[in-house]
């Protein structure tokens, strides 16, 4: 399957890997298979590679070196005679057909899929103007008099593919999204049969099978706990940062994470119908919702076609009645060539190349030239808020302490427990305590509570580290003061977390998800730019607001599911709006690849960096607006660079067309050579100039 054929095969839209000639379902985890070739449209580079131009212009380079040498048009303008033997005056063809049919089939093969795709594009102007220069040098040799194109033509060539291979080298499109995806998803599971674990393939599952979860593994598939208490990681699926305490009724997701307990769960939804292929279907149908638009080079590449078949056409018409054939020939050829100027061929990726090398350095990957090109004109930037707005941590806000006992000691024995567990709120009380350099004291007969927290020996009394659950199963009371601290801290989104010892609450911590300091400075700047801002999460109403809040922010949604997350960005975009989606978890790939522009926190999941058009490598939410800015810069300079690429064909082609001839002048193909040269030179200095953006 290396050469990309693959039609009449069926693949896995959760494993990719997995290629079928029958349809059927998948032998790994069950799902329908789907039709490989129906996934399939025009793609310019389909097929192609960087290490192909890379080679093609290499070669090309070196033939054109010696077709350059014994050109008589070069020999004439710069003065030389190369030296003469047997043969040497066929260099220019023989080279410039290898440099052709080698290096230029690739242009021609890319003309056909425009033109069946009924986009005509760069690929299509490119073919014309080297296929009309070949085959009329050509006839020059042997059939009609005047002066052959070599040289023009192996130039031409070898620069388009030295753009060809710049615009490949500097963003390579990632296709990588489902792969990550389908890693969440374990291929087997513990199958209880008669009540004793079996291994088996997660696609043998059946509905109402029990399945054994441990503790660190991951959920195979959607299903009900008929039995065990355990804290589930549910982060990367709902975007909800606290572990969801679960009991026997909860439902569990696959590829969420058990934390601390056994489960046993009832299989109620397999293959193509679980939450997480819910979630693939969206990310690939917004990932194919975008894969039609035209670059700007191919814009203008399709003008300039247009403008030179039909100025070629009037010229050889017009001068075929007014003098003869082989003049109105040489003309209308002279147009077709100069109409695709090779500095069109490197105004965009040389801009492109210089500007990921810039965004690069500013931390920015850009995966997607076409959100860079359109960051400059957004209207909204949607953020998550776990591990985006906020670090996805747990950390102490909040500690309250009963007579006896300062806030320092409750602390201390809070993380003296905690320090043998694994829990995200454990590690957060830790992580305060080491920060105060606290000296911690050894618990003994230390159990995880699964689902309710810890429990251990600190000298010769026994404390409890646990929730409100806790209090309220074994009826326990905490004084006013702290109960009435706690029920604030709850309506802010807080963890609450109380220190029993023996039957007494003696304290309580608060623990929120830790607010970037990066993150406040980033909302300010987007609202000095006229840019609305909202926070998108699965986390709870309370939370929610309280974040909201902090950093004065326009709007925020909470509660979303993964796919409402999409849906939001497409309400906005439905009322004309250019939407950002800046995320890090798996629950937000459909809404980053349904987004105008989707940009992934570099520290988050392979899901959202390989679903995002633009990775914020620092993880700094504030590199949206470098993002911003950058692409103004960019998408002005490639403006420019068009501007110099095509601008010279105002007047070049009505002097190649011979509209002054009567007046004595006329372009010949060596002066518009001449001018495409300086049209080059002028774009790529243009280019460097980009190197100067300070972000």
């Amino acid at each position: 399957m290396d050469n990309g054929n693959t039609a009449g095969y069926y693949t896995c839209p959760m494993h990719p890997g997995v290629m079928e000639q029958k349809p059927g379902k998948c032998p790994k985890c069950g799902m329908q298979l789907e039709s490989a070739q129906d996934k399939k449209g025009h793609d310019k580079h389909a097929g192609h590679s960087v290490a192909m131009f890379r080679d093609k212009f290499w070669l090309s380079l070196a033939l054109t070196i010696p077709v350059l040498i014994y050109s008589e048009t070069i020999q004439r303008v710069f003065g030389f005679t190369a030296p003469v033997f047997s043969g040497s005056d066929l260099i220019p063809l023989l080279l410039s057909t290898v440099i052709f049919f080698y290096g230029g089939l690739v242009f021609l093969r890319g003309a056909v899929g425009e033109l069946k795709a009924k986009l005509p594009g760069m690929m299509t102007l490119i073919a014309m103007a080297i296929s009309v220069a070949y085959i009329y040098s050509v006839g020059t040799e042997f059939v009609i008099s005047g002066e052959g194109f070599f040289w023009e033509l192996s130039t031409l060539i070898t620069i388009m593919l030295l753009g060809h291979w710049l615009e490949m080298a500097s963003i390579k499109k990632a296709q990588g999204a489902l792969d990550a995806i389908a890693q969440l998803l374990p291929d087997k599971a513990e199958k209880l049969v008669n009540g004793q674990p079996q291994t088996v393939l997660v696609s043998e599952l059946k509905i109402n099978d029990l399945v054994l979860i441990r503790p660190g593994s991951a959920v195979p598939v959607d299903g009900a706990i008929t039995e065990g208490t355990s804290s589930v990681n549910e982060a990367a699926i709902t975007g909800e940062s606290k572990p969801v305490a679960k009991k026997a009724g909860d439902e569990v997701i696959a590829g969420t994470i058990n934390q601390d307990g056994s489960l046993t769960v009832k299989v109620t939804k397999i293959g193509e119908n679980t939450a997480l292929a819910g979630i693939m279907r969206l990310v690939a149908e917004a990932q194919a919702s975008k894969s039609n638009v035209q670059v700007l080079a191919d814009k203008a590449a399709f003008v300039l076609t247009i403008v030179a078949i039909t100025f070629g056409l009037l010229t050889f018409l017009v001068w075929i009645l007014a003098r003869n054939t082989d003049f109105a020939l040489e003309r209308s050829v002279t147009v077709l060539i100069i109409a695709c100027p090779h500095a069109l061929g490197l105004a965009i990726p040389l801009v492109v190349s210089i500007s990921t090398t810039l965004s690069a350095r500013n931390g920015l990957l850009i995966r997607k030239r076409l959100a860079l090109e359109s960051a400059r004109n957004l209207d909204w930037v949607l953020f998550d808020k776990t591990g985006t707005l906020t670090k996805g941590e747990h950390g102490v806000t909040n500690i309250w302490s009963t007579k006896g006992y300062s806030e320092e000691d409750i602390l201390r024995l809070a993380a003296s427990l905690e320090a043998s567990s694994e829990h995200i709120v454990g590690k957060g009380i830790v992580k305060k305590a080491q920060e105060k350099k606290l000296k911690f004291s050894k618990a003994t007969d230390f159990k995880a509570l699964p689902g309710v927290g810890v429990e251990g020996k600190i000298g010769k009394t026994t404390y409890v580290a646990a929730g409100s659950r806790y209090i309220e199963d074994n009826k326990l009371s905490a004084p006013s003061a702290i109960k009435n601290q706690m029920k604030q801290a709850a309506k802010e989104g807080k963890t609450e977390v109380y220190l029993i010892a023996g039957k007494y609450v003696i304290g309580a911590l608060a623990l929120a998800d830790i607010i970037r300091e990066e993150s406040k400075p980033v909302i300010a700047a987007l609202r000095k730019m006229g840019i609305k801002t909202a926070m998108i999460t699965g986390d709870s109403e309370d939370v929610a607001s309280y974040v909201a809040k902090q950093l004065d922010l326009d709007q925020y949604f909470a509660q979303v599911k993964p796919e409402d997350k999409a849906s939001k960005v497409k309400q906005l975009q439905a009322r004309g709006e250019s939407v950002a989606m800046v995320g890090d978890g798996i629950n937000d790939a459909p809404a980053l690849t349904q987004a105008n522009i989707g940009l992934a926190i570099g520290a988050g999941t392979d899901v959202a960096i390989k679903s995002a058009d633009i990775i914020l490598v620092k993880s700094d939410p504030r590199d949206v607006v470098k993002v911003i800015k950058l692409s103004k810069a960019t998408y002005s300079k490639m403006k420019q660079n068009l501007a110099w690429a095509t601008g010279y064909n105002v007047v070049a082609i009505p002097l190649a067309a011979g509209v002054l001839y009567k007046a004595g002048i006329l372009l010949v193909p060596a002066l518009g050579a001449a001018l495409m040269s300086l049209s080059t030179i002028i774009v790529a200095l243009n280019a460097q100039l980009l190197r100067r953006l300070q972000l």
